[in-house]
């Protein structure tokens, strides 16, 4: 979900007011206004473009490894912080 500004929450405040012909009307004009805009979407990511982008996380622990310990009640996050303080000392 995205976060609306003031003035996007004022506007559909005032539009809610509107008579449902008024309420036409201002669509109308949105919308014919928006077909002279270019609207620029984000550029897609590719997944292998995050790839190493945090490297040692799990302190060198596969994954799936982490994931299945964590279902089982383990608690492989507290041997990789110990694992990183004794790299640390």
């Amino acid at each position: 979900m995205y976060q609306r500004s003031k003035e996007l929450r004022e506007v559909m405040k005032q539009a809610d007011a509107l008579t449902p012909d008024e309420q036409l009307r201002l669509i109308a004009h949105l919308t014919q206004k928006l077909r002279n805009c270019e609207i620029k979407r984000k550029p897609r990511r590719k997944v292998t473009e995050f790839a190493g982008i945090a490297p040692n996380l799990l302190g060198g622990m596969d994954a799936q490894e982490y994931v299945t310990r964590m279902r089982r009640g383990e608690f492989p996050d507290l041997e990789i912080a110990e694992k990183q303080l004794r790299k640390e000392e």
